[in-house]
This record gives structure tokens, C-alpha cells and sequence, in this order.
């Protein structure tokens, strides 16, 4: 599909080493059935992994965009997680993922399927300035989610992410009765509308997935490797929600913004193919360590890598497979 050499490969999957700006337009014409992606966000404090400022981030994005619609298959998605920002000096929220959305759905030619939202409970109470110290703003815990398509009818079921029944819901539909009739919201509930065992409940538009991992394998694996860790991980139970949501076994997915490799170890266990691409070499030999077993010997152990730095012979501490 791509003729640039992956920098590793999985029974399931490639990673790519470079700019996905560049690397799509290696990728055929409606060849992929999801995009789900976590890329910089518009943040006033630089992270280590780089990031754009909100007054020149939907520019920068948009040339990424172009290629992720036509990449996608007519009943493709495209997944954008984006964590929101302050503006510079300011108690006052930036405008950035919304203005981005405006533009991908009317000059980008996306529809917006359904906006979710990302709750992490366990997100540090930042920016310190307003949250901490003057106490003038509540502790933020939520991304938006653009669930963005190239038709109006993308494929996508419900019932593939239902969630387990509440224990009042269970004694309903083991008691097989309950208070029907009209509601003061004027909906009309009859004498059977929820006592069907469905197999689950239907998942909500938020997602609460802690994200405070600390002794995982990868990050296990990555410390002893003395690789550098990606400072803004995202749970693979993020990517795994859509993969089963939104494509089926054998389907393709990318992530133009591979990171630690959380959305290619989703697809990996959910046999669906998979590309990610990914600009800084310490982090795809980081996302490397998830695929391999936890009694595979480390890959990089003989060899000594000062943090943050890349040595030049690095096809000889490569793992192909």
C-alpha cells in the first residue's frame, strides 16, 4: 500500500518513521476505513513533542486533513481527539477545536457525525495559574472528540461497544414491570419499552478512560531500553472503543500521529490491519516495545542510547517481523 519501508512491522501492522503529510500521499485512494488520531494539541506551553499555537493551528492541520479524506473509504471515519487550550496571559478559553471543526466540515468536505468527549478522570488540575493558585477556573478533564465522516451514512454499530446493564436496569428486566406512562418531559413510555435484554446498554457520547498508567510493559520496557517515553499517551481503550465501533476484522486503520503506538496495539488485538505514522524516532522505538512479549528478550539491551538522541546505525537494533 505504502512504498516507503516500515520502520517495523507486526503480523497486523506497520509503523512508519517520518511526516504523515508526506507519507499519505504514498497511500491509494479510499484504501482506509478508520482514522483515529490524537495529534499536538494547540497548547501555549511547548511540549517536548512539538506543538503548534491556536491562532496558527487549523492551517497547520488542514494539509493533514486533505489527505485523510481522500485516503478514506466512502464509508470511512475519521477520529479526532483534541485536548483544549487557554489563551496566552489569559483566564479565556481558545476557540481552536471548534474553529478547526468549522473548517473541516465546510471547506474540508467532512460531516460531523457526532461530537463525543473524552473524560479523564485522573488529569492533573492545570493551568496551575487558574486552577490552583488563583482559583478562578475548575480543574479541565475533558477533550473533544470529532467523529468526523465522508458520507452521511458511515459504517458504524452500536452494538458492538454496548456496556454492561446497571444493576437497577438488571432487576427491571428480571422483575419485567415497571412504572409506565406519559413523563413530565412529555415522552410516553408503554408497558414494554425496556424490558428487552439487549445485551447491554447503549455506550453514551463520553468516554470516561482514566489515563494514569505507570508501570505498564511499555513503559517497563522503554525505561530499561532507556528510551524516551511520549509524555502524552493516550489509553488504548480510547482507539479500541472506535476500532470495534466503527470497522470490522480485516478493515485498515491509521494514525497519522502514532506517539506511543496505543492505536496500532489496539488494532494489533483486534486483527484489524494497521498503519502509524510517527515523526520522532525515540517514540516509534518506544511504541515497538508493546508488541513484543514480556519474555522476548528487550530489543535495545546492548545497546546504550543517551536519552533523547538517535545513533546513527540504528537498522542494527531494529526487530523486524
Amino acid at each position: 500500500m505504502i512504498n516507503t519501508e516500515p520502520y517495523f512491522t507486526t503480523e497486523y501492522g506497520k509503523a512508519f518513521l517520518g511526516d504523515s503529510s508526506k507519507l499519505m500521499k504514498e497511500i491509494p485512494d479510499e484504501s482506509i476505513n478508520l482514522v483515529v488520531t490524537s495529534p499536538p494539541f494547540a497548547l501555549t506551553r511547548k511540549k517536548a513533542y512539538g506543538n503548534k499555537e491556536d491562532h496558527e493551528y487549523v492551517e497547520w492541520f488542514m494539509p493533514f486533513a486533505k489527505e485523510i479524506r481522500r485516503i478514506l473509504k466512502e464509508d470511512g471515519s475519521f477520529v479526532l481527539d483534541l485536548g483544549g487550550a487557554y489563551r496566552k496571559g489569559s483566564p479565556t478559553r481558545s476557540l481552536y477545536q471548534y474553529e478547526l471543526l468549522i473548517k473541516l466540515c465546510n471547506e474540508g468536505g467532512f460531516h460531523l457525525a457526532q461530537e463525543l468527549f473524552h473524560y479523564n478522570p485522573t488529569r492533573l488540575p492545570t493551568p496551575a495559574e487558574w486552577v490552583t493558585v488563583r482559583r478562578v477556573r475548575l480543574k479541565d478533564s475533558v477533550n473533544v472528540v470529532w467523529w468526523l465522516s465522508k458520507s452521511l451514512n458511515p459504517k458504524s454499530d452500536n452494538r458492538k461497544v454496548l456496556l454492561a446493564y446497571s444493576e437497577a436496569m438488571q432487576d427491571l428486566l428480571n422483575r419485567q414491570s415497571y412504572n409506565s406512562g406519559r413523563r413530565p418531559s412529555e415522552h410516553d413510555i408503554n408497558a414494554t419499552s425496556f424490558l428487552t435484554n439487549n445485551g447491554g446498554a447503549i455506550a453514551p457520547n463520553v468516554l470516561a478512560l482514566a489515563n494514569s498508567e505507570s508501570n505498564s510493559s511499555y513503559i517497563t520496557r522503554c525505561k530499561e531500553n532507556n528510551l524516551r517515553l511520549h509524555p502524552a499517551r493516550f489509553p488504548a481503550a480510547f482507539a479500541a472503543f472506535f476500532i470495534s465501533f466503527l470497522t470490522d476484522e480485516g478493515d485498515t486503520v491509521l494514525d497519522p500521529f502514532g506517539g506511543s503506538g496505543s492505536t496500532g496495539a489496539a488494532a494489533e488485538e483486534m486483527a484489524r490491519n494497521w498503519m502509524t505514522m510517527e515523526i520522532n524516532e525515540d517514540y516509534i522505538r518506544g511504541s515497538q516495545m508493546r508488541f513484543q512479549d514480556d519474555n522476548q528478550p528487550l530489543l535495545l539491551r546492548e545497546v546504550s542510547i543517551p536519552y533523547g538522541k538517535n545513533p546513527k546505525k540504528t537498522k542494527a537494533t531494529r526487530s523486524r517481523r
